[in-house]
């Protein structure tokens, strides 16, 4: 696998992501670093896939300061950098974070939605409790863990979105693919 290399790609020779009625899932993250951030995509043709069908890296050199409650404004062009680089719009996308901080307060994902201009359901999956969201996150609660995951939804029904994360493979909190991504992004090579 070459997901070592500053702009990686692989994809699994079972499953060509451009052959005709092929679903694709991009599960997304960020990783950041002392210079710039690595942004990892891993796709997938079925929520409850154990492995992805394909994985992406890419270097952004550049990233914008944190500001809290901005947080998009750092994140989302790295996003947009890793999801130019699959081989079409997916499906669905999954971030990790909040789609809505609060009732019509959008957050990373629904600025997302809006980027990939209103098309593509983005659904977030939090992994700590964000106060303003709590009365539109939906808690998943996975497995035998006691501490939840929380989604937010945009451009799909929240509550399939919510049922969809519960059922993804993985007998942990955190499901096989959201775990892959984040892995992918970490270990990237920067340079």
């Amino acid at each position: 696998m070459v997901a070592n290399r500053l702009e990686s790609e692989f994809v699994l020779p079972a499953l060509k992501i451009q052959d005709a009625g092929i679903i694709m899932i991009a599960f997304v993250d960020v990783d950041y670093r002392e210079v710039g951030a690595v942004a990892a995509a891993v796709l997938a043709s079925a929520w409850t896939d154990a492995v992805p069908t394909a994985e992406f890296t890419t270097f952004v050199p550049s990233v914008a300061d944190y500001v809290p409650g901005e947080f998009y404004r750092r994140e989302l062009p790295c996003i947009e950098a890793i999801l130019n680089r699959c081989p079409a719009v997916p499906n669905v996308v999954i971030i990790d974070g909040y789609v809505w901080l609060g009732p019509d307060r959008p957050g990373l994902g629904a600025k997302l939605h809006e980027a990939l201009g209103f098309r593509t359901p983005v659904v977030g999956v939090a992994k700590t409790a964000f106060k303003s969201a709590a009365s539109i996150a939906i808690e998943v609660h996975r497995s035998a863990s006691r501490q939840p995951l929380w989604v937010t939804a945009i451009g799909t029904d929240p509550t399939t979105a919510a049922e969809a994360i519960r059922t993804m493979h993985g007998s942990y909190r955190i499901p096989s693919l959201i775990r892959r991504v984040d892995q992918v992004a970490r270990t990237a090579l920067s340079e």
